[in-house]
């Protein structure tokens, strides 16, 4: 390590991470290269145990702050063939929080300062397992960080929290009768019904002011041959908006319809929302602590206006478990494009250094 400059080991980190992709609840040789790098630095952890992921420990008090880098990857296709990708950015996540913990480790702290990897934020739920495993006990204030697309932030920018919207996700079945293609009278076409499906999702109107939308985005329905008819098919939904209250009013108004659907075609259907991610609750002390964290560090040129954005998070988990909780997530400008899940996303990776720098000032900052 002290052959290094932090800005080379920070570097070095984020090859291997983003090398070495792993799938949400799959993390266990990016746990074990988190653990290895706290061995070599002399760092007190603690590993969940029996899912991936763990917690590193700094400072000596009263009172606990915390941060928290989600460490999973995407699942997909990438000129032509299927792998995990780290096209969410995680990998930066990962390593900006580890180049504050670099710089911050042989400083004498007021207070203790916690290092959360937490596993599967993409499936929504890393967060609820990580604070059932301890994640967040005994601690006052927690922040997170990650990149933000192109449109939200350039490099350069960095803002104090940003404000994701609340998401529900959907699975459902569809079990009809196949029929011949010449005798579609005699079945029940799964694909008339994901058609109406898809068309009740068109025809919901909430208030414009309100940023929300829903939408199907996996389809499977197959007969087995071209003259066969599917009776049955499965479909997912991505559902979102600003707001909590918008959320479940749009829950409300998908399940009626859904159960129209399935009167109007006289057909078996089941459906399940099988995950919820909150939106954002800031606080606005954690908030202010993050932009003076900026402001102190880089200048205030480089520090923005909180950021609303329809993206959802599972950090907000923390908060909806702990309500006393007071949590911000910075958002990191870095050139990135074209967006976030691309399979092909890029970013300016000098902005790892800048916001490494920013989170070291944070979190040695004990709140007042």
């Amino acid at each position: 390590m002290t052959e290094m400059t932090i800005e080379q080991q920070i570097y070095t980190w984020f090859e291997y991470f983003h090398a070495n992709p792993e799938v949400s609840w799959k993390e266990y040789e990016t746990t074990k290269k988190i653990a290895s790098i706290m061995d070599e630095l002399n760092i007190p952890y603690k590993l969940f145990g029996d899912i991936p992921g763990l917690t590193a420990e700094l400072g000596t008090g009263d009172q606990t702050i915390a941060v928290r880098a989600d460490i999973d990857a995407l699942w997909q296709e990438l000129d032509g063939k299927w792998q995990a990708n780290h096209s969410c950015g995680h990998d930066a996540n990962i390593t900006m929080v580890l180049g504050a913990l670099l710089s911050l480790k042989d400083k004498q702290l007021n207070h203790k300062v916690r290092f959360i990897f937490q596993p599967a934020e993409e499936l929504g739920n890393g967060a609820v397992a990580a604070y059932e495993h301890g994640a967040i006990e005994g601690v006052s204030h927690l922040f997170g960080v990650h990149l933000r697309p192109i449109e939200e932030l350039p490099l350069g920018k960095i803002t104090p929290a940003i404000h994701h919207g609340a998401a529900y996700f959907l699975d459902g079945t569809i079990k009809g009768t196949d029929a011949h293609g010449a005798r579609p009278h005699q079945g029940q076409n799964a694909i008339d019904v994901v058609m109406a499906i898809h068309q009740l999702l068109n025809n919901l109107h909430f208030s414009p002011f309100e940023p929300h939308s829903a939408k199907l985005t996996k389809i499977a329905a197959d007969g087995g041959s071209t003259n066969i008819i599917p009776g049955g098919a499965t479909y997912s939904m991505d559902i979102r908006a600003q707001s909590n209250e918008l959320l479940e009013e749009m829950k409300q108004a998908i399940q009626l319809g859904l159960e129209a659907i399935r009167l109007q075609f006289k057909i078996d259907m089941e459906w399940k929302f099988y995950d919820f991610t909150p939106g954002a609750e800031v606080s606005s002390e954690a908030a202010q602590m993050a932009r003076e964290a900026i402001i102190t560090t880089l200048g205030e040129e480089f520090c923005t206006e909180e950021v609303h954005t329809p993206g959802a998070d599972d950090f907000h988990f923390y908060t909806v478990k702990n309500p006393q909780l007071k949590a911000a997530m910075l958002g990191v400008g870095a050139n990135l494009a074209p967006g976030l899940h691309h399979p092909k996303m890029t970013f300016e990776r000098s902005a790892l250094i800048d916001a490494s720098k920013v989170l070291a000032t944070l979190l040695e900052t004990t709140p007042k």
